[in-house]
């Protein structure tokens, strides 16, 4: 008897520690369930917020284009600027319309000027002597920004106050491509990769379309 009791004994402690192992699998198995659902739940949320944003920007850029395009086919209808080259600039020099000089002055092109009383004294980068250097610059405060347009539009049609022919290339240019060129040897911006950039907004978001008719 004193045996058997003692073989019983041992069966209960090893069902207790087989139990007990038991469990401790569960657990660790509910943790590393809870773990994976945690990690790849918060993939899918990080990438649920890339994929927002993303859109946000793509319906915010869309909504630029639709502001300032029609005055742009207006423009280059008078003028001879090709609207896909006004409207590629306004969203460098601007950052789609959210640069402080746009937002706060209605400047989308970057355009400086001498008169104290319409004009706007900013930090700027200038490409100087193969280097990027911040000045100081005067800028021009708009109304609106079509009159920022329209003064962009007749700096390329009338040229600087000491070259009135400086931007003649950019008005004899038949397509993008070689108007984007002519910005950067008439000396419009001082940045070395201002063409390429004009000629990558411009394939990206399809600018082409709204030259039709202007030449």
């Amino acid at each position: 008897m004193p045996q058997k009791r003692r073989y019983t004994a041992r069966r209960t402690t090893t069902r207790r520690k087989s139990r007990k192992n038991n469990n401790t699998t569960v657990i660790l198995l509910a943790i590393v369930a809870l773990f994976v659902a945690s990690y790849f739940g918060y993939k899918r949320y990080v990438q649920y917020q890339n994929d927002t944003k993303v859109e946000m920007a793509q319906q915010e850029h869309s909504a630029f284009v639709k502001k300032i395009a029609p005055y742009a086919v207006e423009l280059g209808k008078t003028y001879g600027v090709l609207p896909s080259i006004t409207i590629a600039q306004a969203i460098l020099e601007s950052d789609w319309g959210t640069s402080s000089l746009a937002t706060q002055y209605n400047n989308y092109f970057g355009i400086k000027g001498d008169d104290p009383s319409n004009t706007k004294v900013l930090q700027t980068k200038e490409y100087t002597n193969g280097q990027w250097i911040t000045i100081n610059g005067r800028f021009r405060v708009y109304s609106d920004f079509r009159e920022s347009m329209k003064d962009h539009t007749k700096l390329l049609v009338n040229g600087t106050s000491w070259n009135s022919q400086q931007y003649k290339q950019v008005l004899q240019s038949k397509d993008y491509i070689d108007a984007a060129l002519a910005l950067q040897t008439d000396g419009y911006a001082t940045d070395p990769g201002y063409t390429s950039k004009i000629i990558r907004i411009i394939q990206k978001y399809n600018l082409k379309k709204y030259d039709e008719g202007i030449k």
